[in-house]
């Protein structure tokens, strides 16, 4: 690695601080403007008292230009030394200036360490007491000894400015100003200069996937329940971003912080984190290639779990079917209709009282036989599981209660009470704490106990931020619950936990953000231990790592065109998370539906790759029967397209667990040459192979998309639809279609038509579709398992199959051969065949089971019945 300095370490002495002269240093240009007092309340001698510059004249709203700002002289820390070692730095700083927040942290290490070649990690920690770190259930971190790095370089100069740049270019990527660095123990901001403005990430809210740093506009991070709005904290938090470079270059950054905290974007462009607690732990992703940059985090993070393939059909919820009876009655119209549903669901209206882990004895009787039944049809069965449970049954009368208790692992408030709430509960509510080692077999228990009712396959966990309707225990006036600074303006304990409630771990006020995916570890082991088979764990609230153990939908979007649009850029997001299991209530949660949104919405939401129709209690029905033939229509084509694609979606998951691959992504990650992708969110891809383009306008049967340069087939017809240069296409889409375009280079799995579960799928011979590119050349690669094994991927019990095609010939081979698995190949699709081929022979011998159709110019192959596939062949025609 190399470290470039622009001074001796041993000439360093403290530097005298000048009073600002602001006629000097504080003509500043807006842009370059950087907030010194976000804190309440300001003005004009707060601000100067800090040797800050002051303007009256703008708004004092954070999300806009600030009105006190650091001069181009300020001083608050100074390097006193530098600490050089193999990979990497420690730079030492101490205080010149008090920031004017209570408890400055007086000395300050800034560790830059190269983690490997790819990844630096540049950690601000206080130089003389430990703070709170993340405890992340996976972490994967090592570090090499020494480095020396192609692909960057560190630099540190005379002016306090730490640099990682890009080695091939010079061009800084991570660069902050340590002199402008505040460090109090419950404030700390850096801001950091960054090379362009198209950046993707800063989740979880609802916006665009692209950000705007054309403006300044603030992001809030801290797990709230509030319905998705604009500028709101939503459910999860999500500090990493992935930018594109000049040059077509990507690199990513990620804090490693769970207290609240601020994302200040502004045209610089620069970007300033601000979080409450904790320290500054940052991991700089180097790239090159976008996909490197997602990859480098997701193996940080954890690699996405392997989901059961049952969990990739088509599921049907609803809250508020009030009973077994009308919960069977509407999943068994759907199934009449022709709809393929893989999975029943049901919402909380199930549950005695509300009370987790129960089941209504009256409305819900017969619900375990009703599941036995969905399991002889080969379906299976979610059930939603919240954050808390009853805090106000009589002892002895409820056991996940009792139980607790007993273990005394549930959280508490500061003075050591077990901390009271009201979510769903008819009187009081309380909170496992899982961050206790003992609350995962008090977990296990209640869900081993629920299993004998009712044999469940997923679990489904919500209010997990974790959300309170009413604060039985208030909050008291205190440095956590009212904090000196506050991201995102309203109190942080707003419906939820106080700050200072206590947990195993630590105080809430730090761990807050975690509970969903605390929570969802508990439960993925819960359900491990007692099915022996892969868990299907959907989360509301999520954190990095969600996708090692579970997955995520948007939640309770509304039912309006917009939020229809939302989920696109939703769903692209979670992939660069590394949570490829994501999608939206299809036609809308919130608010009645129409029929022309749901019919498009259905179309879009078979692609989603977590597929779910689910609305709320105080809505018309929703599912496809109920809003009549249109959107039966529009959901039988849609759902039964994405089953003939499952061989290909779940091959994605495959790669999205092996290689730390996205599933769902946008085009730019196919194409980063082409900088019209980088905005487009009105279209996505699954995997590198296919290009879903939705309707997402009332009242139009067409669309203007934009095909990247190359050749796009219609995968339901097998037909060249489009030879691209890299323009919009004006499409025509009925209203019981949508646009799935397989890419001209590509070999997919599939099937020839769809059966209504997976089940009876898998029994039918799969096919090969091949997809030449304008050289006439393609590849793909395939993956079969059991679909639903733990331990089968590790032990090498699947088959993962590769394909190359020429116009010649085609040939496969296997990094992994298993004799059991979901997708059976009984032969292949080659289309672009402008005439019969004469003859076509299978590892020299000819085939006679050959079909040429003129119409779509395709050519069917099956392969001889007796044939073993599961072995290298090869095809010449």
């Amino acid at each position: 690695m190399m470290i470039e300095k622009f001074f001796q370490v041993s000439l360093i002495t403290l530097i005298v601080i000048v009073t600002c002269n602001c006629e000097k240093f504080c003509p500043i240009d807006d842009k370059l403007k950087f907030d010194c007092h976000a804190d309440q309340p300001r003005n004009q001698e707060s601000c100067e008292k800090r040797g800050c510059c002051w303007t009256n004249n703008q708004d004092s709203n954070t999300n806009q230009i600030p009105d006190c700002y650091f001069p181009s002289d300020y001083q608050g820390y100074v390097i006193k030394k530098l600490d050089n070692q193999e990979n990497g730095v420690t730079i030492k700083l101490t205080r010149l200036r008090g920031s004017g927040l209570p408890k400055d942290i007086e000395n300050v290490d800034v560790e830059v360490i190269g983690l490997d070649h790819e990844r630096v990690r540049v950690r601000f920690i206080d130089a003389n007491s430990s703070r709170f770190e993340v405890p992340m259930p996976f972490l994967n971190i090592s570090q090499v000894d020494t480095i020396d790095s192609p692909l960057y370089t560190i630099k540190i100069n005379q002016n306090s400015i730490l640099q990682v740049n890009r080695a091939s270019t010079g061009l800084p990527i991570f660069q902050v100003d340590l002199s402008k660095l505040i460090y109090a123990d419950q404030f700390i901001q850096v801001s950091s200069i960054v090379p362009n403005s198209f950046l993707y990430g800063l989740g979880e809210h609802k916006d665009n996937f692209r950000k705007n740093l054309d403006n300044w506009k603030r992001y809030t991070l801290f797990a709230g329940g509030t319905n998705p709005t604009e500028n709101i904290n939503l459910y999860a938090s999500f500090p990493y971003y992935l930018m594109v470079e000049p040059d077509n270059q990507f690199h990513g950054i990620f804090l490693l912080n769970s207290n609240a905290m601020d994302i200040i974007t502004q045209p610089t462009p620069a970007i300033t984190w601000r979080t409450i607690g904790g320290i500054l732990d940052f991991f700089i992703y180097l790239g090159p290639s976008v996909q490197d940059v997602v990859r480098q985090n997701i193996n940080l993070i954890g690699r996405p779990v392997m989901q059961p393939y049952w969990a990739l059909g088509f599921h049907l919820c609803r809250y508020d079917y009030n009973s077994t009876v009308k919960t069977r009655e509407t999943l068994y119209r759907n199934i009449e209709a022709g709809i393929p549903i893989e999975a029943q669901w049901n919402d909380i209206d199930y549950m005695d009282k509300y009370n987790d882990f129960t089941i209504d004895p009256v409305a819900f009787a017969g619900l375990g036989e009703y599941v036995d039944e969905l399991h002889s049809k080969n379906l299976r069965y979610v059930l939603i599981m919240d954050a808390g449970v009853s805090g106000s049954e009589a002892p002895g009368t409820y056991p996940p209660l009792d139980d607790g208790i007993e273990n005394d692992i549930f959280i508490k408030n500061e003075l050591n009470e077990t901390f009271m709430a009201r979510v769903w509960n008819l009187q009081s509510t309380v909170f496992p704490d899982f961050t206790h080692p003992k609350t995962i077999n008090y977990w296990t228990k209640q869900f081993a106990d629920l299993k004998e009712k009712v044999n469940y396959d997923g679990v489904w966990i919500d209010m997990n931020e974790p959300y309170n309707f009413y604060p039985i225990m208030k909050c008291s006036d205190n440095q956590y619950d009212n904090p000196p600074y506050t991201p995102g303006i309203q109190p942080l304990y707003n419906n939820t936990i106080c700050m200072s409630a206590k947990q195993y771990g630590g105080l809430h006020y730090d761990l807050h953000s975690l509970f969903g995916l605390l929570e969802t570890v508990a439960t993925y082991e819960a359900v491990k231990n007692i099915t022996g088979t892969r868990p299907f764990i959907l989360s509301r609230s999520t954190f990095s790592s969600q996708g090692h153990y579970g997955s995520h939908w948007s939640g309770d979007i509304r039912s309006e065109w917009d939020f229809m649009k939302y989920s696109i850029s939703n769903l692209l997001e979670f992939n660069i998370y590394g949570i490829p299991m994501i999608g939206s209530d299809i036609c809308g949660f919130a608010g009645n539906t129409t029929v022309q949104l749901c019919m498009r919405w259905s179309s879009l939401g078979a692609f989603y790759p977590f597929s779910r129709n689910h609305n709320d209690y105080d809505t018309i029905e929703q599912d496809p029967v109920a809003l009549g033939p249109k959107i039966v229509d529009a959901a039988k084509y849609a759902v039964k397209l994405r089953y003939r694609l499952l061989p290909y979606l779940y091959t994605l998951f495959f790669k999205a667990h092996l290689f730390a691959d996205t599933v769902a992504r946008p085009l730019f990650f196919e194409f980063p040459s082409d900088p019209v992708t980088y905005s487009i969110e009105n279209s996505f891809m699954w995997g590198s192979g296919i290009l879903i383009v939705p309707i997402l306008e009332p009242d139009v049967n067409s669309t203007n998309a934009y095909f990247p340069s190359g050749l796009w087939y219609d995968f339901a017809s097998s037909q060249l639809a489009i030879n691209s240069s890299g323009q919009y296409h004006l499409l025509s889409i009925d209203d019981d279609k949508i646009g799935v375009y397989a890419r001209g280079g590509s070999i997919l799995p599939g099937y020839l038509s769809a059966a209504m579960t997976l089940t009876d799928l898998s029994a039918d011979p799969g096919y090969l579709f091949v997809f030449p590119d304008e050289l006439g050349q393609a590849s793909g690669s395939w993956f079969s398992d059991d679909g639903q094994s733990i331990d089968n991927i590790d032990q090498g019990q699947y088959t993962f199959g590769h394909c190359k095609a020429t116009k010649k010939m085609i040939s496969c081979d296997y990094t992994k051969i298993h004799d059991k698995g979901n997708f059976k190949l009984g032969g292949l699709i080659i289309t672009a065949v402008e005439t019969k081929p004469e003859t076509i022979k299978l590892n020299g011998n000819q085939i006679n089971s050959v079909q040429f159709n003129e119409e779509n110019k395709s050519v069917k192959i099956d392969l001889p019945v007796d044939f073993n596939y599961l072995q290298p062949f090869t095809i010449n025609f």
